[in-house]
């Protein structure tokens, strides 16, 4: 290294030192204090998808007679480690080591993993419709196993099941991870604290993006690049967006929304309908009703007539 070298090393190590440089991106660590890993949530997500589809994922010689073992020591390992990432999230969400009870919080984060332990019967519920669905709205599915395996869509909704449930227990940040592990695997961005009936599915899937506050009822169906999104925000007094406000869609039973449609706003998408693709709705739509773009020479027409 020459002299040069180091002066300019030196000069950028000061200027990223500096308060006013790291303010705001700086997350400040106390003693005792564990950091989420994205390596144990993947092990967590890992063994989930063991338990919730055994014989998938994992050991493949499952047999019946040993399956209860299989699940056994599948969920007591689930149980620790999702522990102590809790555990790590809570303590990431710490601001002052003065308020946070180590001992304490370690059992906060063994109970919300007992919790959701109790909850995986339900999620596996929830995810035995949505492959389901996935097999019977794609004539291209030879199987529900080849659903399970390779399909993204999957993939994507069991993240999110897994996320949900640890979210609506209290978990801080886990949840959001793991949604987020999915998007980056998958392109299909769901966030955890939006509400998902049954029979969920997306078909290709990638681009779907769905919004936190969005609620979706049983038996929908979404196409690849679907936007369930938010309308510019409302600010304060202060001119900060207002977090926590319901400000994505309602989508009621039964309705299907084609590729690279764009559903912004609290709207209501009625029970039935069908929103085709390509298409920008800010309004409600009533229940079974079709919305489709107009034909390009009937556009024109239209316009030219003033209809």
């Amino acid at each position: 290294m020459g002299k040069q070298d180091f002066e300019r090393i030196k000069t950028a190590i000061d200027a990223l030192s500096r308060e006013e440089s790291f303010k705001g991106v700086c997350h400040p660590h106390f003693k005792d204090h564990k950091m989420p890993s994205i390596q144990a949530l993947e092990q967590i997500v890992s063994l989930s998808r063991k338990i919730l589809f055994p014989g998938y994922f994992g050991d493949s010689s499952i047999r019946p007679d040993s399956l209860r073992y299989y699940i056994g020591v599948n969920t007591e390992n689930l149980f620790s480690l999702l522990a102590d990432q809790i555990f790590a999230g809570l303590c990431f969400v710490c601001d002052t080591p003065e308020s946070f009870d180590l001992n304490e919080r370690r059992q906060v984060a063994h109970d919300y993993a007992g919790q959701f332990i109790e909850e995986l019967p339900e999620i596996r519920r929830m995810l035995v419709t949505d492959v389901e669905a996935a097999y019977l709205g794609d004539p291209a599915a030879q199987s529900k196993g080849e659903v399970i395996f390779c399909y993204p869509a999957i993939r994507a909704i069991t993240n999110y099941r897994i996320a949900h449930a640890l979210l609506r227990i209290g978990v801080p940040l886990i949840p959001r991870m793991i949604s987020e592990m999915a998007h980056s695997e998958t392109g299909i961005d769901i966030h955890p604290r939006a509400t998902i009936g049954t029979y969920f599915s997306i078909d290709h899937g990638t681009g779907v993006v769905i919004g936190a506050t969005s609620i979706i009822g049983n038996n929908v169906k979404l196409f690849q690049g679907v936007t369930l999104g938010a309308k510019s925000f409302p600010l304060d007094g202060d001119g900060n967006p207002i977090k926590g406000i319901p400000r994505h869609p309602i989508i009621e039973d039964n309705v299907i929304i084609y590729a690279q449609a764009t559903i912004l706003g609290r709207i209501t998408v009625g029970a039935n309908a069908v929103i085709g693709g390509n298409v920008w709705v800010t309004n409600t739509v009533p229940a079974g009703t079709k919305i489709v773009q107009f034909k390009h020479r009937d556009l024109l027409f239209n316009e030219g007539t003033g209809i």
